[in-house]
């Protein structure tokens, strides 16, 4: 569109969000240069995005951990002392100090922090749509001049993700809770399966893979961000560690056990949906398939025949079995529609479940 102000943007930081971000950029016409500490991280990434050199960039991406950032900005903001600067680390804080302890930076310098990612790593892990419908918070100072925050806001439409502004403390408290806590209780949970036989983790269902399937995320990242927020995540800790007391106390009493998954469903409820606001209440279409190929896409086509959306898919299936359980969630409408429809043409369901 000719009304775009961002043309040229170099990236700091060949990594996962790094690199994601250049490869959604290059589809909408802009210049990226990728750079990077590792040479082979860097000539990856270029070559993944066709990446060019780019003089007085618009704007400098900042994509390392928060750790690193204060000796990388010093050197960035000397080679680009009119671009505009962002950060997309997970911590806000510690950004917004060192940025106003350098003279003139906060006019131009937006901290952010993209609410997207992957258990794995790497530019070879990057993806053109990983910010896509996802939330990406910014934590402005006052100081930040219009223009500034004009290139910023460009750049997070072009990604397709949604503006959110927070204060730096706010945002510090926010992502504790919401992403921080999740990956240490996800790679404690984990930790206690060294050890299994063999024969049992082949019983394993889709509740421990999806307890602990951010347990796969990198420690060298997530070591930064957890010291970086330390300050917000103890006491979230000594929480969790509370209630594990309590768990382990009331482990001769049913109705406290009760009492305690009940407070755990009340906060899981509070999640929104995938469209935002209250989660919705779906109904649950348990259908039994052969274990051969086609088949899931087989029932996926008749889902599009009978205008039937899937709002999610969960499978199960043991070792050596010649069957598979899928069961799809569905709103109730779609859950009876669909249930008539494929009893009617031969599929093997089940009744309805809430």
């Amino acid at each position: 569109m000719s009304n775009n102000k961002l043309k040229t943007v170099r990236i700091v930081g060949s990594g996962l969000i790094g690199t994601s971000i250049g490869l959604g950029l290059v589809q909408r016409g802009v210049s990226v240069d990728m750079v990077d500490s590792d040479p082979q991280a860097q000539s990856l990434a270029n070559d993944l995005i066709g990446g060019v050199g780019v003089a007085s960039p618009d704007l400098v991406v900042l994509a390392m951990p928060t750790t690193q950032l204060p000796a990388v900005i010093e050197v960035e903001n000397l080679l680009n002392p009119q671009s505009t600067f962002i950060d997309v680390g997970s911590v806000k804080h510690e950004v917004v100090l060192h940025v106003e302890s350098i003279s003139g930076l906060s006019r131009r310098f937006l901290p952010t922090h993209p609410m997207a990612g992957r258990e794995i790593g790497g530019a070879s892990s990057a993806r053109a749509d990983l910010f896509q419908g996802r939330s990406w918070i910014l934590t402005p100072g006052t100081e930040v001049d219009s223009s500034s925050r004009e290139l910023v806001l460009e750049l997070i439409a072009h990604l397709g993700a949604t503006p959110i502004e927070l204060s730096a403390l706010d945002h510090d408290r926010a992502v504790a809770r919401i992403s921080h806590l999740p990956q240490i209780a996800s790679s404690l949970i984990a930790k206690q399966l060294t050890g299994t036989p063999p024969e049992w983790m082949e019983l394993a269902g889709q509740g421990l893979r999806d307890t602990t399937r951010i347990a796969g995320s990198d420690e060298s990242l997530w070591k930064e961000i957890i010291y970086s927020n330390r300050n917000e995540l103890q006491q979230l800790l000594i929480n969790l560690q509370n209630d594990v007391q309590l768990m382990i106390d009331s482990l001769g009493n049913p109705d406290e056990i009760a009492q305690l998954i009940a407070q755990g469903r009340a906060g899981k409820a509070l999640i929104p949906g995938k469209h935002g606001g209250k989660a919705r209440e779906y109904f649950y279409l348990p259908i039994v398939i052969d274990d051969k190929p086609g088949q899931l896409g087989a029932i996926f086509n008749e889902c599009a025949a009978m205008d039937v959306n899937v709002e999610d898919l969960n499978i199960e299936h043991s070792p050596g079995q010649l069957s598979a359980l899928i069961t799809l969630a569905l709103s109730q409408s779609d859950a009876e529609k669909l249930s008539t429809h494929l009893t009617s043409i031969g599929w093997n369901v089940h009744p309805i479940r809430k």
